[in-house]
Parts: C-alpha cells; structure tokens; sequence
C-alpha cells in the first residue's frame, strides 16, 4: 500500500498537467503551431517511434553522454587523487579550476568548433567540461573531509600514503563520490544537448532544432519530452546504483 501511495501524488500531478494542457488547447487560447494539442504530440511520437527515428537518436545522444562522462570522471578522480596525496600540488592549478568552472561550457562551442570542427570531438569536450567540476569538487571534498582519527589508525598500522588512500579515503568518500557522479550525469545531458542542437547532424538536440527550422512545434515537444524521460530514467537508475553500493559499504564496515 506504501509503495502506491508514493506514484498517487505524481500520476495526480501528471493528470492535473495533462488537464491544463487539454483545455488550453480547448479553449484556444494560444495557437497551434505555439502550442500543439496532445493528440497531435502523440501522433508525432508515434510516426518517430514506428518509423524507429527516436531510437536512433536516442541510442547517438546517450552514447555521447556516456563516452563524455567516462572522460570526465577518470580525469575528475586522477586530479582529486592527486589533490590529496600531494596537497602542494592544488596551488599549481586549484585556481585554473575555480576559473574554468564558472566559463558555461557552451560558451566555448564557437571557439571548439573552430578548433576541432563539428564533429565527435566537439560535443565530447563540452560533455567533459560541463560534467568535470562538479564531480571534482565532490571528489575532493570527500577525500579531503575524511575523519583524521581513521587516519591516524592508519598511521598506527604503519600504512603507507598510498594505503591510506585505497583502504581508509577512498571508502569514506564513496558517498560523496557516487553524488558527484549523479550530478556530473545530469550536467552531461544538459550539455549534449546544447552541443547538438549546434554542432551535430544526428541526435535529440539536433531533432529538436531541425524540427524548430520545419515549424514543427509538436515535435520540439516530443524532442523535449523524450529527454526529459531518458534524464530522468538514468537518474533513477544511478540513485538506485548509489544506494546498493552504500549499503554494500556499510556492511563492509565503511561508514
């Protein structure tokens, strides 16, 4: 019964958004073309599902996302990992970083694309700038806030600065890992589809805009609805992911 009440409230709210929407289109209170009935957004997600479009922009935009991501994340822990094994190190670049991270990654397409054209490698790099920072700052943070008394346990057992880091830093800052990631996953949507709807010929954000160009408005929304759903299917997933893999580390004596 529990578990049924929690999708109560969001399928009322979804009833309720639905409702508007009908009636706005109803009553006539904007156009067509501004706004587009249901019925005909659903018809356009059909012919794009049937006719197997919306897979395949699916399947490109999702395998963008994740290459960007895997890049940024590797390169995320290696530069925290060094933070904290050589803190002296931080000064070098601690400030390149702060910097970087309040540049909009799409600011940058104009200059990327000059420099790498339209291609892989543009949206791959808006991918890994957009979705670097905050699972940087969330890496240090939790290497960085690791309790000193488990450190100087670790002292006491004679480990080395190399065993202090796999066996005591890393698990106590597994948490704070794992969000970093969810968060650098919704940031790599966000840019994909920015980058996209600028410099690609093939995925959700290039639908969307190619759609705009067409006046195909009911499109756009099926565009937008569908990347609202896949964002917040993998989002799910990776908090479910999370989860699992905290209570796994609880057992383990982590936390």
């Amino acid at each position: 019964m529990n578990r049924w009440k929690k999708f109560i409230a969001p399928a009322i709210g979804l009833i309720i958004l639905f409702l508007t929407w009908y009636g706005i289109c109803r009553l006539q209170i904007f156009s067509a073309y501004v706004l587009p009935a249901p019925s005909k957004v659903w018809g356009s997600f059909w012919k794009t599902l049937v006719s197997g479009e919306i897979f395949r922009d699916i399947v490109i935009s999702l395998g963008r996302v994740l290459k960007g991501f895997s890049i940024a994340f590797v390169l995320a822990f290696l530069l925290g990992m060094i933070r904290t094994m050589i803190p002296a190190s931080g000064q070098f670049y601690e400030h390149f970083v702060q910097f970087f991270r309040n540049v909009p990654p799409l600011s940058l397409i104009p200059l990327l694309i000059l420099w790498c054209g339209i291609g892989e490698t543009t949206k791959t790099v808006i991918i890994v700038l957009a979705s670097f920072f905050p699972m940087y700052l969330n890496i240090v943070k939790g290497f960085t806030g690791c309790d000193q008394k488990l450190l100087e346990v670790g002292n006491v057992f004679g480990y080395s600065r190399f065993e202090r880091f796999t066996k005591i830093m890393l698990p106590y800052a597994s948490a704070d890992i794992l969000v970093g990631m969810r968060i650098g996953l919704g940031y790599s949507w966000r840019a994909i589809i920015g980058a996209e709807m600028v410099a690609a010929s093939s995925g959700l954000g290039h639908m969307i805009l190619f759609a705009q160009q067409m006046s195909r408005t009911d499109k756009v929304i099926v565009g937008i609805l569908v990347i609202g759903l896949i964002g917040y299917a993998t989002d799910c997933i990776f908090g479910c992911v999370i989860k699992k893999m905290l209570k796994g580390s609880c057992k383990n004596g982590w936390n």
